[in-house]
């Protein structure tokens, strides 16, 4: 009995501890807009804008650790493989890959990650949102 109470106070020191060690949540400035039709947007907005660009709507758990660990390496982890915030510097060519991308991955359910869409009801795009990225891609 003792050595559990041990253990379990030692883990509440722990996760305590753990709240004090530093971490980056960031928002650098935009270089541009993301331009794209308006329902397009809309769509990007509401499923990609929070790991994929530096517009950021930190939640809650962010600010909790270890969690927050998960979601900063997530966001960044997104931001360099595609950043919404820095769509403009894109050659036109690099454009058209990345809307590919973007199309195949929400097309085979991969986009958003179901993780992020079951802490954030609302953000899995519909077939209609799903349509709208595909005429994006193919026009």
């Amino acid at each position: 009995m003792a050595w559990s109470r041990i253990i379990i106070i030692a883990g509440i020191i722990i996760l305590i501890g753990i709240q004090f060690i530093p971490v980056d949540r960031t928002n650098p400035p935009t270089s541009g807009e993301f331009k794209a039709p308006d329902q397009v947007k809309a769509v990007i907005q509401q499923s990609c804008f929070d790991c994929h660009s530096h517009e950021t709507d930190w939640p809650w758990y962010s600010f909790i650790a270890p969690a927050s660990w998960v979601v900063i390496r997530d966001v960044n982890e997104a931001r360099e493989h595609l950043n919404f915030s820095r769509w403009d510097t894109l050659t036109a060519e690099e454009r058209e890959d990345m809307q590919e991308e973007i199309w195949e991955e929400v097309s085979e359910g991969e986009m958003p990650l179901s993780m992020y869409t079951f802490a954030h009801p609302g953000t899995k795009p519909t077939e209609e949102d799903k349509q709208i990225l595909y005429e994006w891609v193919v026009d």
